[in-house]
């Protein structure tokens, strides 16, 4: 069973999420594990401060080095105390590696997996430097904080444990996982808006739906994403 953690100032807003849907149903059922954990709670300061001016001057704050160590240094040993690895530690940062499927489907042979999250204007570089194993963006984009970001890849990873989904199909067909943009999907009524169903999809014939989906599936990756197109391409030696 696969367990993350996530180290956050906001541990009651991303647990909340954890909590919902198809991670919390399979959480109860026992398929995966989800704490979060709150870093102030490791200040050694009475007002709980986890920040400073970043040295150099600029705007904006910079989180503390010592809470985020040791917030993690809690989580590394409640994990040893439950028979558990050493988490992989991943770094939520604008300078992470780009996260992609193929992240994901590493990530989640991990048993153990811990999702730094960071605010204001990031963190001390030296705490990445001493306990991170990798760093982790989820787009070419800037947000307020890493809590988006960790909830992503904890969703995108927990997914693709065993039993969460009901069989493996359920993320197999989906996009990116063989290279692709998923085929698109129809369900009832057979007619909305005077859009019917594709006369294909309606036949029962297996072999032919499938042709079509896969048809589907190139057309609309060439269309909309030409650079996995050409990537799926240059993998397949096609033309």
């Amino acid at each position: 069973m696969m367990r993350i953690d996530i180290a956050t100032l906001f541990p009651d807003v991303c647990q909340a999420y954890m909590n919902e849907s198809i991670l919390g149903r399979a959480a109860r059922k026992g398929l995966i594990e989800t704490h979060c954990h709150q870093i102030r709670d490791y200040t050694l300061n009475k007002q709980k401060q986890v920040d400073d001016y970043p040295y150099g001057g600029g705007c904006g704050m910079v989180m503390n080095a010592q809470p985020i160590y040791d917030c993690c240094r809690a989580i590394i040993r409640q994990n040893w105390l439950y028979g558990r690895p050493r988490p992989h530690i991943v770094f939520m940062t604008a300078a992470g590696a780009r996260y992609d499927e193929g992240h994901a489907r590493r990530l989640a042979t991990y048993d153990n997996l811990l999702l730094v999250c960071g605010h204001y204007e990031g963190m001390d570089e030296r705490v990445i430097q001493e306990i991170g194993d990798e760093e982790i963006s989820i787009g070419d984009y800037v947000l307020t904080g890493g809590e988006l970001a960790a909830l992503v890849v904890a969703d995108s990873v927990l997914r693709l444990q065993p039993g969460v989904l009901a069989e493996p199909q359920g993320y197999q067909e989906e996009s990116h996982w063989n290279g692709l943009l998923e085929y698109p999907q129809y369900t009832r009524p057979e007619v909305w808006q005077g859009r019917a169903v594709p006369p294909v999809l309606l036949t029962g014939h297996h072999a032919n739906i499938e042709k079509w989906r896969a048809q589907q599936s190139l057309e609309r990756t060439r269309a909309r994403r030409p650079d996995l197109y050409a990537a799926w391409q240059a993998k397949n030696n096609k033309t």
